[in-house]
């Protein structure tokens, strides 16, 4: 299953508990362990993306109760071995299930070769805004899928409100790479009243460790293109985010802040070190 399918198949599942309290012991325990699967496949398949012996191929990634299970073809015996390998470096993974077949001739298909290098840049481009839609804590458990091609995002699926279907495509046009955003996202009054019957506001701030947090912040503004993220060092204690370095004018600080806010899991940002460059004379 896609991961951000089964981040929005837990999110109405949480929805329909809060409005049937009956049911809410019976899966309470349940929900956390679909989140966590969904952001494990997640990170396999984004891993799988960027990595440019497997980008070029079609890979399914389903996890269960910490096993791997892998499916679809890639050219050879070192290909599977390598996404197998992939896999299993990704946190609460234990096992793999390895059911990747090798055919010598699917790499091999008309313009393959030819188009390696671009089908290499559009599955980093999707990889990169998928993960930014995962790491936000407004857009993580939205159903959006996200295809791209020659610069151009395709973004595809349901928000619940006007606001999260903006910050989405805000996201992607927001990214090294990305030339146009088809923001095809859908709403409907069904997802708005859920969305007010468990407002995101009403949840605890995600506990989540600081260096997966500072890992995050770190890619998001690395990632935006209006940014010069190598420039702006990043900690975390505790959920707060601190943020030093130079940035071109206040313009690209409160952009940096907001991008550090919205990383799932920040309590706070501190950007008092955070310093706009000097004008020069003249």
């Amino acid at each position: 299953m896609h991961p951000l399918k089964k981040l929005a198949l837990a999110t109405a599942t949480t929805t329909v508990l809060a409005l049937n309290p009956l049911l809410a012991s019976a899966a309470q325990q349940d929900l956390p362990s679909q989140l966590a699967e969904a952001r494990q496949e997640g990170s396999i398949w984004t891993a799988f993306a960027l990595n440019r012996h497997l980008s070029p191929f079609k890979i399914d990634v389903n996890v269960e109760q910490g096993t791997a299970i892998l499916k679809g073809k890639v050219e050879n015996e070192v290909d599977r071995e390598l996404a197998q390998r992939i896999a299993l470096d990704v946190s609460g993974i234990d096992k793999v299930d390895n059911q990747l077949e090798i055919d010598a001739n699917v790499a091999a298909e008309p313009g393959a070769k030819a188009n390696l290098a671009q089908s290499f840049e559009d599955a980093t481009l999707t990889a990169t805004v998928k993960s930014k839609l995962l790491w936000n804590s407004v857009t993580e458990a939205l159903n959006i899928d996200v295809n791209s091609k020659d610069g151009v995002v395709t973004l595809k699926g349901r928000a619940t409100s006007p606001e999260a279907k903006e910050l989405a495509g805000s996201l992607a046009s927001n990214t090294n790479g990305v030339t146009t955003v088809n923001n095809l996202i859908s709403l409907s009054a069904q997802d708005s009243i859920a969305s007010k019957v468990q407002p995101p506001s009403a949840n605890p701030v995600e506990q989540l460790s600081d260096t997966w947090i500072t890992s995050k912040v770190k890619s998001s503004l690395i990632y935006s293109r209006n940014l010069d993220g190598l420039n702006i060092k990043v900690e975390t204690k505790e959920g707060l985010v601190t943020l030093n370095g130079i940035v071109a004018n206040f313009a690209e600080k409160e952009l940096a802040v907001e991008t550090a806010r919205n990383i799932r899991g920040v309590k706070g940002v501190n950007a008092d070190a955070l310093k706009v460059m000097a004008r020069t004379a003249g």
